[in-house]
This record gives structure tokens, sequence and C-alpha cells, in this order.
């Protein structure tokens, strides 16, 4: 074996003693960085960038601010110019040639890694000036060929940034004669594809993209990377981790999405951790001074529970005298449910302004006047537009996102059961909905955050400051190609203004408006299968769900069960639903409504069916009776079957009381649907066999006992007003 000497060889045994010194040496120093760039208005996108930028300590600078953008459109024709013009004046008047500059768009971009990354990457590229590359060639497709042949990665520049050195950048610049909307890229492009100025200035393209992501032409390479509590943006195709993206050209959704969590805004050991930023909090404000809010309520089709609507925005958590509302009807049927609101309550708030079916006006132009409304109105600091069909259940929604301090925010809402929203998390090539990658986590809760989307409707919040000056004397609801919905959003985008949509609380849900019917007295009755837990709300009774735990179950007689299930509205919605049908039967023995024509112990009632309610009666048994039938009568399971459903009447001048019968059932259920010492005198039921009677039913209570057998029982007189009870024989 040879023993190596380090006298003889003393630079290998420095070498691996210490491998990182001379590395560390050679290292680029962070304080010679800057970044430049060009942003003449404070956008959405630029905060965004901004704030990117302070999380790892870069230092920036702004040029163009309030200067004119005289620079083009890029989504529309090649321009930028200004930037070069910009740049070129800013240049000049640095003079430490050690420094290096980064100079990158901010309205789409975000940064994903420190300076330190930056720039070991930068120094591994061996050339003094480093492009964005991108597989795809803009603006001038006649230049492809002059472009350097790559083995791998991008073979065509971006301009959208680029790094270098100080005094390289300059001369690279130095030539600039452009117009302000002269295409910066394909000033740059002809620099690149020069061979000898490629050479002299020392260019080079970041063709693998460690340095720079463009996502036009790329969205398919491009991924989000969870990894220990870091979020970054990872290209497939080169197996990169770009340090900044770029969302270039068409692809502005593409970074909104990636903005949502890069640089670790969301992930997944911390949840959101901007999402209390820059909020702003109206706890220390008196009532008086809270913003005012001119509120658009919008009802443009027919919708259930229309009465609950106005009672939830009464209670609505906020001073009302800080309220203006605009409600817009378009709906006839409706007129009687606004009426009754703006009569009894429209007082209350600073200032309503109705529009009913009468005015003919449509849909987008009266969101459009709402929302001149509060542009119009110096003292207006908010827009919150609300439609018919959105079902608020947290009383202090309006607080919550006007805290959240964002231009357009909405709280997120979705329809029972089902994955949709009132947002988009994405959008299709011709401007239609999408699925994002996120977007069934975001709905169903595992991911809780503000998140910036590309569409919200149904309910949002506007700031009235964005609408007075971004969108001053816009008509954000008009397009002839879109519906209004889309249309806003399409402006509020096209303007550079992002849209947030909050699941940091539980907001409520949005109604179905299929199939909703208006033949009837009380329409909601129907509701049980579109919109079940609306209608749950609404007539079950409020201890129902405490049945179960709290054994909310009485016995007032042997195997008589009693406990509560109709609210008082489902009670008063069924006997007015019955007494507008009226066709109440003559409680003689023949009876053409039930099978083979006789009745043994006819009642005066009117069927389920007879008001075509027998579906949704059976839904009903189902969903509430079945579980109770099945907990006290173990080992018996239900279906929950009938041949007979149906409302009984009982006066003392027509029909007092039933005389003693079994019931063609296995079990009954016998519901008082109004009150004893109130409504009626006398009633109640009483069981023969046990001689147990229950002279006191309860509105909304239920009896359950065996049908056949063993219960055989009677109607006890009703000797003043008037009784009501709906009954089921299940399981005939």
């Amino acid at each position: 074996m040879r023993l190596w000497s380090s006298l003889l060889f003393p630079g290998i045994f420095a070498c691996l003693l210490s491998p990182l010194t001379n590395g560390e040496e050679q290292r680029l120093p962070q304080e010679k960085l800057l970044v430049v760039t060009v942003a003449t208005k404070e956008t959405d996108g630029f905060r965004r960038f901004l704030r990117s930028a302070k999380h790892f300590n870069y230092t920036v600078k702004v040029l163009g601010r309030g200067e004119k953008w005289r620079g083009g459109d890029y989504m529309s024709a090649p321009g930028g110019g200004q930037k070069v013009r910009l740049l070129k004046a800013a240049l000049e008047k640095m003079k430490n040639q050690d420094q290096i500059i980064l100079f990158i768009d901010s309205y789409d971009v975000v940064i994903t890694s420190g300076p330190k990354e930056l720039l070991k990457k930068f120094q591994q590229a061996k050339h003094k000036v480093v492009f964005s590359s991108e597989s795809l060639i803009w603006p001038d497709r006649h230049l492809e060929d002059k472009h350097p042949h790559v083995r791998e990665g991008n073979r065509f520049l971006g301009s959208g940034g680029f790094i270098g050195y100080l005094p390289n950048i300059k001369e690279m610049v130095a030539d600039w004669t452009g117009e302000d909307n002269d295409s910066d890229q394909l000033f740059f492009t002809k620099i690149y594809t020069d061979p000898a100025q490629r050479k002299a200035i020392n260019i080079t393209l970041d063709g693998k993209c460690r340095l720079f992501q463009n996502l036009h032409g790329a969205l398919d390479e491009v991924v989000l990377k969870f990894e220990n509590g870091r979020v970054r943006a990872r290209n497939l195709l080169y197996d990169t981790l770009p340090v900044i993206i770029h969302g270039n050209g068409p692809t502005k959704l593409q970074i909104n999405y990636l903005g949502n969590y890069i640089p670790n805004a969301w992930t997944f050991e911390t949840g959101c951790t901007v999402c209390h930023d820059d909020l702003h909090p109206l706890t220390a404000l008196k009532e008086s001074e809270y913003p005012l809010v001119v509120m658009g309520i919008f009802i443009q089709q027919l919708t259930p529970f229309v009465t609950v609507f106005f009672e939830r925005l009464l209670k609505l958590q906020y001073p009302k005298n800080r309220l203006k509302l605009l409600i817009y009807n378009q709906e006839v049927h409706h007129e009687p449910q606004v009426n009754s609101f703006l009569q009894n309550h429209g007082s209350l708030y600073q200032h309503v302004k109705f529009i009913g079916p009468e005015e003919a006006m449509d849909g987008a132009a009266a969101r459009n006047l709402a929302i001149d409304m509060c542009r119009k109105d110096k003292d207006c600091d908010y827009f919150f537009s609300l439609d018919i069909e959105v079902v608020l259940k947290n009383e202090n929604t309006l607080k919550i996102l006007i805290e959240q301090n964002l231009p357009v925010v909405a709280p997120m809402i979705t329809r029972t059961g089902r994955l949709w929203s009132n947002f988009w998390g994405a959008l299709s090539a011709d401007g239609y909905y999408a699925r994002s990658e996120d977007y069934v986590d975001i709905v169903q809760g595992r991911r809780v955050g503000v998140w910036n989307v590309p569409y919200v409707s149904s309910v949002y919040l506007v700031k009235a400051s964005v609408l007075q000056s971004e969108l001053t004397d816009y008509e954000l609801f008009n397009s002839h190609i879109l519906d209004p919905d889309m249309a806003y959003c399409h402006n509020i985008r096209s303007k550079g203004i992002f849209m947030f949509v909050t699941n940091m609380h539980t907001f409520g849900r949005i109604l179905s408006t299929e199939n909703y019917q208006t033949s009837h007295l009380h329409n909601d009755l129907w509701q049980i299968f579109e919109n079940p837990v609306d209608w749950q709300e609404r007539y079950i009774h409020e201890n129902y769900t405490l049945i179960m735990k709290d054994k909310l179950i009485e016995t007032p007689c042997p195997d008589v069960y009693w406990f509560p299930v109709f609210s008082d509205v489902a009670c008063n919605h069924l006997i007015e639903e019955m007494e507008h049908f009226g066709q109440w039967s003559g409680g003689a023995n023949k009876d053409a409504r039930i099978q083979g024509g006789y009745e043994n112990v006819p009642t005066i009632d009117i069927h389920m069916n007879q008001i075509n309610f027998e579906k949704n009666w059976h839904k009903f048994l189902l969903e509430y009776i079945a579980p109770i039938t099945e907990k006290m009568y173990p080992g018996y399971y239900t279906k929950a079957q009938f041949d007979l459903a149906f409302v009984v009447r009982y006066k003392p001048d027509e029909q007092p009381s039933l005389r003693p019968h079994h019931d063609a059932s296995t079990f009954t259920i016998n519901i008082a649907l109004n009150q004893v010492g109130l409504d009626y005198q006398g009633g109640g039921c009483r069981f023969l066999r046990y001689n147990c009677s229950i002279n006191a039913p309860r509105k909304g209570w239920a009896l359950m006992h065996p049908g056949r057998l063993t219960h055989y029982h009677e109607g006890l007189p009703t000797t003043a007003g008037v009784r009501y009870i709906a009954v089921s024989f299940v399981d005939p």
C-alpha cells in the first residue's frame, strides 16, 4: 500500500479536507444583486411580485412609477419598448461595474427562491448575460433559423427576464433608439441571433429553465412541488426548479394559480400564511364609522325560500343605516315577498331603490345600474352583490369580506352534496369553466385559504375605489358573446384586477332552482328533493336532531312514542295548503280515492296524493321517521311504504271525533298540526287496551304507535275550534 504525503500533494489534501472553501470564496455576493423592474401602475400583480421579492429579501428598484404606459398590449401585438428605454436610462446612472442586474417583468411574475440560489445558478451558466427561454418564437418567426441550435432545452429567447453584469447589460441596451411601443423582445432577439453581438456581450439562454420559467407554451411542463414545508414550481421536462416564474402571454390565469402557493403562500404544513396580511379590521370602529356599502339584490328566476332569504338579510350583522339597497326583481311571482320586506323593513336602511318586473329591465342593465350606484356615490366604500339563490348562513359574511381588504372577494358557497360552487378554479381555452387541480380540495375544505381565481358569481364584494379608478365608466356586465356574469369577470380580468374567493369560514350554500314549481300555495314544501338542507331548516323541528342524543322521545302510553318532528312553519303551511286545495272528503264510508272504494272508519280528510305530495311525503318518512322507528322498535326495518297518508280535520259541527278502531298499518304516524288551547279545545287520542290518553298533543310532535292488533284507539272529541292532524298508515 502506497502512502501519499501531504507535503508532496498539498493541493489535493486541501481540497479533500475543505471542499467548500474555494466554492465559498468564488460565490457572488448577494449585495451585488439588484432586481430592476418596470411598473407604471401598482396593480394587484405588481403587489404580489413585491411580496414574493420581500419574502426572500431581494433589493428591488422600480422604474416608470407614475408614468403613462405607452408600451402596447402584449396580448394583441408586440410591444414593451418603453421598458428598454427606462432600463437604459436607469443603467446610465449606475457606476458599480460589479453590479449584477436581474431585469424582470413584475405584473405577472412570482419569485420562488432567494438570491443565493439565483446567483449560484447564474454563475453556473458561465456567461455574462443569461436570458429566459421559450419553446415558442415571438414576435418574428422569420428569425427562427437564426437562433443557435441546441441539443436540449428551449431554443428561443424570452425578454421577460434576464440577469447579467452591469457593463454587459449596458452594452446590450446602448443602441436602443426605438419607440415605446416597439417590441423589446424583437430588439433583444436580434442581438442574440447576431453571432458577433452574442459573443461580444457573452449572452446565453437559460434553456432548461433553471433560472427562469416562462409559462407560455410550457403549461404541461410545470407543476407545484410541495416538499418539507416549501412550495416550488417544478419543470418536469428538465427536472429543474426555476427561481423566477413568468406568466407571459396568455398564461395570466396560470401564474395566478401558482401564486396562490408560491412562495409558501399556502403549504400543507402551515395552511395559508398570507391570509391575515393587510387586513382591514372593523372591531375598532363605531357602527356609525363602518364603511358604506351599496348592496345589489338580484331576483332573475323563480327561486325557492325567498321569504327565508329576506329573513336572513335582516339578520346580517352590519349596521343597516350603513347599507343602501338596490333590489331588482324580474319575477312577478316573487312580488309579494319583496313587497312585504320593503313595507315592513325598508325604512331600516339608509336608502332603498326597487326595480320591478314592470320596468322590463334586463339583468345586465340592472347589475350595471347597481354598480353605478356605488361608483357615482362619493360616500360608497364597497359594492356587495347578492343573488336571491344564495343562502348566507354566516351572519358576519359582509364584515369578513370587508376585513379581507381585497379588490374583489367572494365567500365560497357550494350546492349541497355537489361540487358546484360560485367560483371557477380555471378557464378553458374558449373562456368557459375548467377545473383546476386544487378545485375539489378547496370546495371540500381540504385546502383552506384565500384564492386568486378567474371567475366568481352569485355573491361578492367589490371595493368602490376599484370601480372609481380602473373601472370608471365601464359597463362590466355587457358583452355580445358572454352572459353577464362571465362578461363581468372577463372585464375585471382584462384590467389586471384580481378576484378572490375565501373558504376561511363557512358561509352558506346556493340553492338549486331546478324543477321549482309555482302551482301551489306554499311551493317550498315541495323542495325536499332539490334543496333538502333548506327544507329541513324550514320544516323540521329545531330539536329533531337532539332526539337520539338527548333521548327526546317520550312514551306516554305503552309502545307509543312521542317526539318533535315538524316546525311551526311546516304545520302552518301544510294546513294552509290543504285548506287552499279545499276538497275535503265528506266523511262517508264510500270513498273512491282508496282501493276497494270503501273506508271502515272514515274521516274528513285530504290525501297527500290529491295535492301531488305523496313522493315528498314518502321522502319525509324515510329521512325523518324511519330512523326513529328502527331505534324504538329494534329489529324492524321499514321502507316507509304507505297506501294512505292524509290530513284530517276535526270540527265540533263537522266531525268532532273518531270511533275506536285499528289502523291498516304496521305502525302509524300521527302529527299534531296545530295547538290545543289556542286553535281548538278538546281532542287527543285514547288507547283503549291501556286506558291511556294523550289529551294535549303538542304542535309539530308525532305520535308513533303500532297499527294492528294491540293499539285499538279512538279520536277524542274536539269541543271548539278546528283541529288538524297529519296521519300516515306505514307498511300496510
